[in-house]
C-alpha cells in the first residue's frame, strides 16, 4: 500500500485507540519502618502487617533498607524500611 492516509498502519492504529477508555489509576508511596527483636524478615513482615491493617489499596511493598540498633535497646533491634503503595480512591 501507497504512504500516505489510509495505509494499512493508519488503520491498524486508528481501530486500536477507538473507544478506548483511560482508566487513570493515581498511587500513592509512604515509607514505613518495621521493627523487630528476632530478624530482619519479622521486621519487614512488621511493617508489612501494619500497612495492610490500616491502608486500603496496598498494590505492592518494597524493601529499601536493612538495619540494626544497638545503641538504646537492650539486644539487638532488627529494622526494615519499606516503601507502600496504595491506589487513591475516586
Amino acid at each position: 500500500m501507497a504512504d500516505g492516509p489510509g495505509r494499512r498502519e493508519d488503520v491498524i492504529l486508528s481501530l486500536s485507540c477507538a473507544n478506548v477508555d483511560r482508566i487513570a489509576m493515581v498511587f500513592k508511596k509512604i515509607t514505613l519502618i518495621g521493627t523487630s527483636s528476632e530478624s530482619f524478615d519479622a521486621a519487614a513482615d512488621d511493617a508489612i502487617d501494619r500497612a495492610d491493617e490500616t491502608l486500603d489499596n496496598v498494590k505492592w511493598i518494597e524493601v529499601d533498607d536493612l538495619g540494626v540498633e544497638i545503641a538504646s535497646v537492650e539486644g539487638r533491634e532488627y529494622q526494615a524500611e519499606v516503601t507502600v503503595a496504595f491506589e487513591l480512591e475516586g
